[in-house]
């Protein structure tokens, strides 16, 4: 029976055990239990009845160490105060229950005997079971934190408003090049390595945020590094209020942004510059041609915007390579960069195109217009100068068109438009010119865009019709034919001077061209049945732009098996502007159109690009005597010897020599005489419509005449 009062206590001090908040468990000299209080049997897991028939001891229990870890026997408390004789404090040690593990805080006492020989060990321990729990779990918090931070290049740092200290982590060094804090180290060290730019921005956000209600912060600065740059960075983290909403501290991470931002900045020149020669290109032109129109609304006052194209710059391209070509590009770019104003717009947008727009220049367009003419006269002195490409020295110019605007009415795509028909007007006059952009270029470039629709309608619908002339030797036999094209447009045939120059500039050649080819290839085809028509060659005009076009020789090919239409009959015709064309690529072109078969003639020769080297170079079969010289033979002295010549030329050379425009009987006895292999024009038979052609010439149609 337990005491029941402090009287019966003192009589009975064992009992005085059971009330202490601790477990008290007395080991023997060899480890065995001798009592324990209630308290102990209840963490232990032991019973009175095991600890009287003195079967427990220290090695019956399942201890752990403060790790978790199983602990070996020379590790439990009582085993190290035996071997030493000295007491153990504050030791935490795991007792598992039954499967079920509790943590106690272990103090153990050796007691000694008269003599000094230990004789008995009292270990004293309280349950902190939830303490440890805690322990463990803010050990995973801060492992879970430290492995997230080292796998993380953000610098944590914390900012305690009350005291007014702050903590560096040693990442947060490391970002601006320091190891440690190296005696910077203070509250204050953020601040004094602030951009000064940034310092009035901070120190006016933090007032906002401590003043305000809110938990989370972000913000952009700038930090210096050690080795003086701005390093920019992303500050981020939380607020700690207390209840009355008062910021009590700023914790956060801070993120180095320099690769970001340096992929940002290399993003945005990708987009918005050219990657050649540094300048802004069309996108950024056309987003800044914008402000440059709302600040002329509100000033009044006129600008200029100047379109640049240099001259024969295809030809540098095309003769020397294109290394060069990019060289004069860049160089040019830099004279530009020189030449305007820094206020000025400078812009590439494309090949040898650039764009300046000169803001600001008048507040009437009198004024404007002569201050724009003065900076484009310096532009093109700029560019006039001779550029030293390598070993190259290249003398170069430009064309350049200059339309005015004060922000009102006009679109940006429209003022592009005006320069560049100015430009256009600039290189017709001449070349090495500027000229300005008024209401009759505009009305100029309406016609063309009408007649380019219209053009296209008659394409689709079959408007576009073959002619032929015939062709005779100097005996009077039918030998070939030349293809004229026809426009049955409105009721009325339109002459090819009309629109063919039109094409070229358009591109319709090349659709245009296709057609007469593929219709011409049918008559070919047509003709092969016929005895008479079947002997003949079919004289085809092709343009130097279907000559530059890569897919040309297939696109033939393609044709002539389509229609099988007999190759050897076919003679394409070219003009002398070819010479000033990429020789080497159009002569390659040429043999593969010979080698299926075709013929070549050069048509107009004498009034162009005349060189008698090239005409070894080319593939040709005929010479054709331009109209302008049959005309004046026995009219002009010196026609009749140039005529001369050029068969006296083409026999050499094997060639075949046709005279066109031939009209009346003197200039026909005169090329017979001379020796000209054949010969058209309206004395011998004017231009028919292909069908009437084939009726009148055919075997049927001379056997019924």
């Amino acid at each position: 029976m337990l005491p029941t009062s402090p009287a019966d206590l003192l009589r009975h001090p064992d009992a005085l055990l059971d009330y202490l908040p601790a477990g008290v468990v007395v080991h023997a000299a060899d480890g065995h239990i001798v009592s324990a209080n209630r308290l102990a049997f209840e963490l232990l897991g032991l019973s009175e009845e095991q600890v009287r028939a003195q079967q427990a001891s220290d090695a019956t229990l399942v201890l752990l160490r403060s790790d978790g870890s199983a602990m070996p026997h020379e590790e439990n408390p009582v085993a190290i105060v035996l071997r030493t004789g000295q007491k153990l404090c504050g030791l935490v040690v795991g007792v598992v229950v039954e499967g079920a593990t509790s943590w106690v805080l272990c103090n153990a006492y050796p007691e000694f005997d008269e003599a000094g020989k230990l004789q008995q060990v009292v270990v004293c321990f309280t349950d902190c079971t939830a303490l440890k729990q805690t322990q463990l779990s803010l050990e995973k918090s801060d492992e879970r934190l430290r492995l997230v931070l080292k796998g993380s290049t953000d610098a944590p740092w914390d900012w305690d408003l009350v005291s007014g200290e702050v903590y560096y982590s040693e990442r947060w060094w490391n970002m601006l090049g320091y190891q440690s804090g190296e005696g910077m180290a203070d509250s204050d060290a953020w601040r004094r390595l602030l951009h000064p730019d940034d310092d009035p921005m901070i120190a006016a956000y933090v007032m906002e945020l401590r003043a305000s209600r809110r938990d989370a912060y972000s913000l952009e600065f700038r930090l210096r590094h050690r080795d003086g740059h701005y390093v920019p960075v992303l500050s981020r983290g939380y607020v700690l209020r207390d209840e009355a909403g008062k910021a009590l501290r700023i914790s956060g991470v801070n993120t180095d942004l320099t690769e970001q931002k340096r992929t940002e900045r290399r993003i945005y020149e990708l987009a918005y510059f050219d990657h050649l020669t540094g300048l802004p290109n069309r996108r950024f032109l056309l987003e800044e041609l914008e402000h440059v129109l709302a600040r002329g609304r509100r000033s009044k006052h006129f600008s200029a915007l100047a379109y640049l194209d240099l001259d024969n710059f295809k030809l540098l391209n095309d003769t020397m390579g294109h290394d060069l070509g990019d060289m004069l590009l860049q160089q040019a770019a830099q004279r530009l960069r020189a030449t305007v104003r820094e206020s000025d717009q400078l812009a590439r947008l494309g090949g040898d195109e650039f764009v300046v727009v000169l803001e600001d220049l008048g507040a009437t367009p009198r004024a404007a217009a002569a201050e724009a003419d003065r900076t484009v006269a310096k532009i093109l002195a700029a560019l006039g100068q001779p550029f030293q490409l390598g070993s190259v020295l290249f003398k170069s110019s430009a064309s350049v068109g200059i339309t005015l605007f004060d922000g009102s009415g006009a679109s940006v795509e429209a003022l592009l438009k005006q320069a560049d028909l100015a430009m256009y007007r600039a290189k017709a006059d001449g070349r090495n010119l500027a000229r300005f952009f008024d209401p009759s270029m505009q009305d100029a470039a309406s016609r063309r865009a009408s007649l380019e629709a219209a053009m296209r309608e008659g394409l689709a619908l079959g408007q576009f019709q073959l002619f032929c002339q015939p062709q005779f030797d100097c005996r009077g036999r039918l030998v070939g034919a030349e293809v004229l094209l026809r426009w049955q447009r409105d009721g009325e045939l339109v002459s090819p001077a009309h629109f063919i120059a039109f094409a070229e500039e358009s591109g319709l050649i090349l659709p245009l061209g296709e057609h007469v080819l593929k219709e011409s290839c049918r008559a070919l085809a047509r003709w092969h049945r016929d005895p008479t028509l079947a002997r003949l060659k079919l004289a085809v005009n092709v343009s130097i732009h279907q000559m530059r076009d890569p897919d040309f020789s297939g696109m033939v090919a393609g044709i002539l098996d389509d229609t099988a239409a007999p190759a050897e009959r076919l003679c394409l015709e070219l003009t002398e502007s070819v010479f000033a064309e990429n020789m080497e690529e159009i002569t390659q072109r040429m043999h593969e159109i010979r080698a299926q078969g075709i013929y070549f003639s050069l048509d107009d020769f004498g009034t162009g690009y005349s060189s008698l080297a090239y005409l070894n170079r080319f593939p040709l079969a005929a010479l054709k005597i331009d109209r302008s010289f049959v005309r004046e033979v026995g009219t002009q002295p010196g026609s009749a010897p140039i005529v001369e010549a050029i068969i006296a030329l083409g026999r050499k050379l094997k060639l075949e020599i046709v005279a066109e425009g031939v009209e009346n009987e003197d200039q026909r006895n005169f090329l017979v005489r001379g020796g000209c292999s054949s010969m058209q024009g309206f004395l011998l038979g004017a231009p028919l419509p292909m069908a009437e052609f084939e009726h009148v010439y055919s075997a049927a149609g001379i056997g019924h005449a």
